[in-house]
C-alpha cells in the first residue's frame, strides 16, 4: 500500500496532558504537509487550530476523555461547544460503568444525543476494547451501529492497551453496513497501520505514522 494511502487514512493526533499551542501547531503543519484526514487535538485548542489551518484540515477532538464517566449533559455540552469552536469531528468516550452494569440502553441513548449534539458532523464511539469482554464489544457494536453514529472506535491510547487486529476483525463482523471503524491506540509500525486498513479500519488515530513514514524517507 502507497504511503500517501495510508497517510489519507490517519487522525494524527496529540492529546498528552502538557501538549501546548506550540505542539498543536506543529501537529497541524504536519498534518498538511503529509495529507492525513484530520488532526486530533485537546478540546482547548480547537478553536485556535481551526482559525490556523482554516480549509486545510480538518479538526478532530475528544469529548468525556479519557474515562468516559462524565455525566451525558457535560458531554453534549463539550460537544456542542466543540462544533461552535470548528471541530469536524468528534471522539467520545463511552461510560464504561453502564457497559459493565448491563445498561446498553443507557450507552445508547447517551451516543444518539451526542449525535444530534454534532450537528451533521462526524461521530466516533471510543469503547476501549482493552477493558471489555468479547460480549460486550459485539454489545457495543450494535449500541454504536442503532445510535446513528459515523464510527466505532477501538481506544482511548491512554488505558491498558490499544488497538489489536482481533478487535477489529470483530467490529467488521458485527457492526451495521452504515458504521466505519477507526483503530487506535499502540500502531507501532507501517506494517501493522497497512494491516488494520486490510482488515475493514478507515480511520487510525495515531502520533507516530507521520514520524515513521519520515524515518523511512531517511533509510
Amino acid at each position: 500500500m502507497e504511503r500517501k494511502e495510508i497517510l489519507s487514512h490517519v487522525d494524527h493526533t496529540q492529546l498528552a496532558q502538557t501538549a501546548g499551542w506550540e505542539s498543536v501547531r506543529s501537529l497541524c503543519e504536519e498534518a498538511v504537509a503529509y495529507g492525513t484526514a484530520s488532526v486530533c487535538i485537546p478540546p482547548s485548542y480547537v478553536k485556535q487550530a481551526k482559525e490556523y489551518v482554516k480549509d486545510r484540515m480538518a479538526v478532530c477532538t475528544v469529548i468525556g476523555f479519557p474515562n468516559g464517566y462524565s455525566v451525558t449533559p457535560v458531554k453534549v455540552f463539550e460537544t456542542e461547544q466543540a462544533i461552535k469552536d470548528g471541530a469536524d469531528e468528534i471522539d467520545m468516550v463511552i461510560n464504561l460503568g453502564w457497559v459493565k452494569d448491563g445498561r446498553f440502553d443507557l450507552v445508547e441513548q447517551e451516543i444518539s444525543r451526542i449525535k444530534r449534539a454534532c450537528n451533521g458532523k462526524i461521530l466516533k464511539v471510543i469503547i476501549e476494547t482493552c477493558l471489555l469482554t468479547t460480549e460486550e464489544k459485539i454489545r457495543m457494536c450494535q449500541a454504536v451501529t442503532n445510535a446513528g453514529a459515523d464510527y466505532i472506535k477501538t481506544s482511548t491510547g491512554f488505558s491498558a492497551a490499544g488497538a489489536t487486529f482481533e478487535d477489529v476483525e470483530l467490529f467488521a463482523k458485527h457492526v451495521g453496513k452504515a458504521v466505519k471503524i477507526k483503530a487506535a491506540g499502540g500502531i507501532s509500525s507501517l506494517e501493522d497501520a497497512e494491516k488494520f486498513l486490510e482488515l475493514g479500519a478507515q480511520r487510525l488515530g495515531s502520533s507516530r505514522v507521520i514520524r515513521l513514514v519520515k524515518e523511512e524517507s531517511k533509510e
